[in-house]
């Protein structure tokens, strides 16, 4: 069939990931392909760095080199009109610069920059320095930015032990210039007592506003890749046109249903249900 003649609404927005290739499939950009196929999405991509890992730890990488990323980015975005696109582990300042570069001179929108900084096995996936060129570089970018907590203390310097300590950290990712800042992983404050049910609680700020999205916390170990799908899954979203608060909603949901169904494989932190 003749694809100038097809109708454009059957034609799926296209989603970009520059992140970590895990080869175990549970996280990166592995994750973020499913992730964008499963809500109808063409997944692309370009690989910052080839870590060596699986459920039970990471234990090495070989990083790319600016030349590269420019090289796998260019041929797509000259060739696809990019709906939006997704940043997860950047390993060093000549990559995020680099992604940075193209984001800008390509005027990429509905950018969703996950600040990967440690995985779920508690492996430092980038330095001090280089998270400062992030901040710099990739926040004035994005429409939102979506730390987990140990994320968003080492991005804020502080310590976060209340939903204070959230509105807080996000006022000062903000003054970093991030537009908006997701902060993932509040279910620590979500209530432990026998007579009180947890709740996974996610910190939502649009500017001022703040909106919380609760759902049940799933006692689980189940935890791999959770945070790439989870920003993946709003990047996919903001592709298909929805508000960024419509995003975050079925994003959530979508991760809440993948870690209640997860195939429970390896010897370590098991990879979720992306198939869908």
């Amino acid at each position: 069939m003749n694809t100038e003649s097809k109708d454009k609404s059957q034609i799926p927005p296209v989603c970009l990931t520059v992140a970590g290739l895990d080869p175990s499939g549970g996280a990166g950009i592995i994750a973020d392909i499913k992730t964008f196929t499963a809500f109808g999405c063409f997944a692309t991509a370009a690989i910052a760095s080839l870590t060596f890992q699986n459920t039970t730890g990471v234990f090495g990488a070989v990083h790319q080199t600016a030349d590269s990323i420019r090289g796998q980015v260019l041929p797509v975005i000259e060739d696809y009109i990019i709906a939006a696109t997704k940043t997860g582990m950047l390993p060093n300042r000549e990559v995020i610069e680099e992604t940075g570069r193209l984001i800008k001179e390509n005027n990429l929108k509905n950018l969703v920059v996950d600040p990967v900084v440690r995985s779920t096995s508690g492996f430092d996936l980038i330095d001090d320095a280089a998270l400062r060129v992030l901040i710099e570089q990739l926040f004035p970018l994005a429409e939102v930015v979506t730390p987990n907590l140990p994320e968003a203390e080492r991005i804020a310097r502080m310590r976060i032990e209340n939903e204070s300590d959230i509105k807080k950290a996000a006022r000062i990712m903000r003054d970093f210039g991030a537009k908006n800042v997701l902060i993932k992983g509040g279910h620590l404050f979500g209530g432990e007592s026998e007579n009180q049910n947890r709740k996974a609680i996610d910190y939502l700020f649009v500017g001022e506003d703040l909106q919380i999205y609760e759902t049940e916390f799933i006692e689980t170990n189940a935890t791999h890749g959770t945070g790439c799908t989870l920003a993946a899954a709003i990047t996919a979203n903001l592709a298909l046109s929805k508000s960024l608060a419509e995003a975050v909603g079925a994003a959530k949901e979508f991760v809440t249903e993948a870690i209640r169904t997860a195939p429970h494989l390896g010897r370590g932190h098991s990879p979720i249900n992306l198939l869908r």
